[in-house]
């Protein structure tokens, strides 16, 4: 079988069954273990240090990482924009008294003598309101969008690209529950940008399916005609998906520890996004538009006896 004659939608139980099969265990994950929740949902233990030289944000990070606090917020008290100080403020999840003492005994080993000037519990920068709130916000812009597609091109359209959008973040958030990854502010950032990326490449899928449904022939079915479609946009897909990774991936292997998740988390997304409106939002539609048909052709033989 030539490549350009691949039968995406002939083939969309398998997509289907293998979607499926990615997002259980995730799922099983969430319901079960949850999510590794880091600093910015929990809150943590604040350090306010004075060393005797100035100091690097990646040396803090360095002396930090033998207690695994290398992905602590760490910020450089300055007036001015600078490279080294001998004030730093280090943000981390709540720490006992032994923990605390082995970094402090640690960041002195390495950077030499400081002074505590201030050591506090903070709390968390999302809570649990701010969360739900998220959530509710998340939602409505789901039906919004449904609402808004269905408006431009029809409710089959809207409801088919929610669906694999549902299906891209499902698919992040299992991944991130099942290593037990840290979710932090940058993780909910990186599942916006995802949101985005993912309905866009749907609409442009859909876009030309809706240009090539003015044109269709009786004689062709929607499953030839939307895997055209698909072949049409496959190189816009292709050339898109393969700039954002560029960017995602540079950014988690030279980005430093604390974008690591952030580039992980859109790396999925984008991956995923492209499969689910290829594989996945495209084949719903079709799916829903066949049955509609049925259903169509069925009440047309009742009436007519």
């Amino acid at each position: 079988m030539s490549l350009l004659k691949f039968d995406f939608i002939g083939k969309r139980y398998w997509w289907f069954a293998l979607s499926i099969l990615i997002m259980i265990p995730g799922i099983i994950s969430m319901a079960v273990q949850g999510f590794n929740l880091g600093i910015d949902f929990t809150g943590g233990t604040l350090l306010d240090l004075k060393f005797t030289q100035p100091v690097t944000v990646a040396q803090v990070r360095d002396a930090l990482k033998d207690y695994h606090l290398e992905g602590s917020t760490i910020q450089l008290a300055s007036g001015a924009q600078v490279e080294a100080s001998p004030n730093v403020f280090v943000r981390t999840h709540v720490l006992t008294e032994d923990e605390r003492t082995a970094a402090m005994q640690g960041l002195k080993q390495k950077l030499g003598d400081f002074e505590v000037l201030r050591i506090e519990k903070v709390g968390a920068v999302i809570g649990s309101e701010l969360t739900r709130q998220a959530v509710i916000a998340l939602v409505i812009s789901w039906l919004l969008m449904i609402a808004y597609i269905s408006f431009r091109f029809e409710f089959k359209f809207g409801v088919s690209a929610v669906a694999a959008l549902i299906h891209d973040i499902i698919v992040v958030l299992g991944v991130f529950s099942l290593f037990r990854l840290e979710v932090d502010a940058s993780f909910v950032a990186a599942i916006l940008t995802i949101v985005g990326y993912s309905i866009n490449d749907t609409i442009v899928i859909f876009d030309r399916i809706r240009e090539n449904l003015k044109t269709h022939r009786k004689t062709e079915s929607f499953s030839d005609l939307v895997n055209r479609s698909i072949w049409q946009t496959m190189t816009r897909s292709i050339y898109t998906v393969v700039t954002v990774l560029f960017c995602s991936l540079a950014l988690y292997f030279f980005g430093g520890e604390t974008t690591k998740n952030f580039a992980l988390a859109l790396t999925i997304g984008f991956v995923s996004g492209m499969y689910s409106s290829i594989c996945n939002a495209s084949p719903i539609w079709v799916t829903m538009k066949e049955f509609s048909e049925r259903r169509r052709v069925e009440s047309k033989v009742k009436g007519s006896k």
